[in-house]
């Protein structure tokens, strides 16, 4: 995938030897709530050719599976694709996948994503991944081989009942009525038959791309660790837990008893439990999502000739370490021997820690901009200005 690698900004377009010297690779994250990947890499770009006119650079945006996912893979030369699914309270959105010669990146947080939500609106007990399937259905319809399905960001804690639903599922209650939309209602499930899932699944390979390696429930399940951050109260963290074990249990009486030990696998909780269906339903197969994005995006041909990797995201604190994009860039340009530094709104980590993630040093917005709201604001003009301070610091 040579090819995969975007430009940006002035002289982006020069190779390793356009002016005698290696180039400098942008593969960074978005910061959340104040810049996309692709800006951050435009102010990246900017504020390193303002000190470095004529300096190569290349820009490889990236994510870790989660919400922006599919935004680094049209970056990176994928087609974008739009198509009207179910969205997680159950009114039609638009939302949006990415192709390219076979592969289709698949984003649940577009179809089932809490961004979905109106303000101050959540639905814990029965927000629906209905869409997601439906999202990877169309992904099938477009004649997709391979299916890298990044999950992250979600509004639900369904365990991929509705996304299973949408590819032809039966989740049926004690009446025979299918139970009713997200994971609370998974209480009432009386029998599961998955034969009627699309047979073109069969023949597609399915990769898993999470950020978290959680099981399904338990003190470190979906409902427990995530829940909250979905408006779940301590009694719906309790009834979501409960639901998905009962989910579980009939899954593993009427798929097979591999659907209990599935419950437990890494990654099985990601995204509100949506991987445990992928993992049962889907036969996929997990893998950290940045190191799978980074295969897919084209990172070692970018890397090659590099003098110098810049990564970051809105905040780099202990999450980082345990899987999110910096640290995934950071060790795979540790490997090749390549120099990285990072920038961040906020910084959160020691020294050592940095060190340890195969981080050189990190800039924060905050380093220039104590007060955060300015930081979020203005955070493009800022970044600019730490960017120059790198090119000073590092590239002349």
């Amino acid at each position: 995938m040579a090819d995969a690698a975007v430009t940006a900004g002035d002289g982006a377009g020069h190779g390793a030897g356009g002016t005698g010297r290696g180039h400098v690779l942008i593969a960074a994250d978005k910061f959340k709530g104040s810049l996309t990947a692709v800006q951050v890499a435009e102010r990246v770009t900017a504020g390193l050719h303002s000190v470095a006119p004529d300096l190569p650079v290349r820009a490889l945006p990236v994510a870790d599976g989660g919400d922006g996912t599919v935004d680094a893979a049209v970056a990176a030369g994928f087609e974008r694709r739009e198509v009207r699914v179910t969205g997680p309270l159950g009114a039609e959105v638009v939302a949006a996948y990415a192709l390219r010669d076979g592969t289709a990146v698949v984003e649940m947080a577009e179809a089932s994503g809490l961004q979905l939500l109106p303000e101050g609106t959540f639905a814990p007990l029965t927000a629906t991944t209905y869409g997601s399937g439906e999202l990877l259905r169309a992904a099938l319809d477009a004649g997709a081989r391979t299916v890298v399905f990044g999950v992250g960001g979600s509004a639900t804690t369904d365990g991929g009942a509705g996304m299973l639903a949408a590819l032809g599922a039966r989740f049926l209650d004690a009446d025979g009525e299918p139970v009713a939309p997200g994971g609370g209602p998974l209480r009432e499930l009386a029998s599961a038959d998955l034969t009627g899932l699309d047979p073109r699944l069969g023949d597609v390979h399915v990769v898993l791309a999470s950020d978290v390696d959680n099981p399904l429930t338990g003190p470190k399940g979906a409902p427990a660790v995530y829940g909250p951050q979905k408006g779940a109260t301590p009694e719906d963290v309790e009834a979501l837990d409960a639901a998905l074990a009962h989910f579980a249990r009939v899954l593993a009486r009427d798929v097979g008893p591999q659907a209990l030990e599935y419950a437990q696998a890494p990654g099985a909780g990601a995204a509100g439990g949506i991987g445990y269906g992928a993992l049962v339903g889907l036969g996929a197969s997990f893998r950290p999502g940045i190191d799978v994005m980074l295969d897919v995006l084209g990172f070692a041909p970018a890397l090659a000739g590099a003098t110098l990797v810049i990564t970051g995201e809105g905040s780099l604190d202990e999450q980082t370490l345990h899987g999110k994009a910096p640290a995934g860039v950071a060790a795979a340009a540790r490997a090749a021997g390549v120099e990285v530094v990072a920038v961040c709104g906020r910084l959160a980590l020691p020294p050592a820690a940095l060190g340890t993630a195969g981080i050189r040093r990190a800039y924060a917005l905050t380093d220039i901009e104590p007060d955060v709201a300015r930081c979020v604001a203005e955070a493009g003009p800022l970044l600019e200005r730490l960017s120059a301070k790198i090119a000073t610091d590092f590239l002349t």
